[in-house]
């Protein structure tokens, strides 16, 4: 489905060019695939490359076999792309039910609307007509998103570090429903995230630190080894700290 093949990212900056991914190939086909690495490493600018809000300095990639290099977010999200960023934009003005009738691209039963907000853990009577603003705390807001995605039916839908932000209680929430999407829904889900718990459900791990893919395999697979690393990380900073 997705295909990244030799891309590379270099960014301007004050000190001059720094290249930020290096020359990275992998392809996801997989239902629920999981991008994790140390902070710093790559991770949200490939998600930001592979959506279009970053164009990569080199390399190619390809969405069904299609070249989508140098589509914009725009033409990415009607050949089935969607992107959800760590913090969900607030909308004043704007309700739940409107939010869901765009994604969604017609007119939508508010049967259908609330079959979505029950999906994703919320009571649909207490949130089809609320507006989309400051009232709504974190993780309400990132089940909206999730229920806005459903509702558009992506063929590939992105996560940027979704728990970020949000307290203990609803990232308990969050993760039953992402097992509800993993199972339910009809597309691939990517999702870029170092919460142990969202990577032990997922089907494959890609690990990326400096850049580069450092890992790549299925949770019992990649788990180990990142444990290990996490270990020695902390070790090595408490001999040097």
């Amino acid at each position: 489905m997705l295909e990244l093949k030799n891309v590379s990212y270099v960014a301007q900056t004050e000190n001059g060019d720094k290249e930020i991914i290096k020359d990275v190939s992998f392809t996801i086909n997989e239902k629920f695939t999981c991008l994790t690495g140390p902070n710093g490493g790559g991770k949200s600018t490939l998600a930001k490359i592979i959506m279009g809000i970053i164009t990569p300095t080199s390399g190619k990639i390809y969405f069904d076999g299609q070249d989508i290099t140098n589509l914009s977010i725009t033409e990415r999200a009607k050949i089935g792309i969607s992107f959800a960023f760590q913090q969900p934009v607030r909308f004043k003005g704007i309700t739940v039910s409107d939010l869901i009738n765009y994604a969604g691209g017609r007119k939508l039963k508010v049967s259908e609307i609330c079959e979505y907000l029950s999906e994703v853990g919320l009571c649909a009577r207490e949130y089809v007509n609320r507006e989309v603003n400051a009232s709504l705390s974190g993780g309400e807001l990132k089940r909206i998103e999730i229920a806005t995605t459903m509702a558009r039916g992506a063929k590939l839908s992105v996560f940027d570090e979704p728990e970020a932000g949000i307290d203990l209680w609803s990232f308990t929430s969050l993760i039953k429903v992402f097992e509800k999407l993993r199972d339910k829904m009809g597309g691939s889900l990517l999702i870029i995230s170092h919460q142990e718990r969202i990577l032990n459900i997922a089907d494959r791990i890609i690990v990326v630190s400096n850049g580069q893919i450092t890992g790549d395999g299925k949770p019992s697979e990649v788990m180990n080894s990142l444990f290990l690393q996490r270990n020695c990380k902390v070790l090595d900073e408490g001999v040097n700290g």
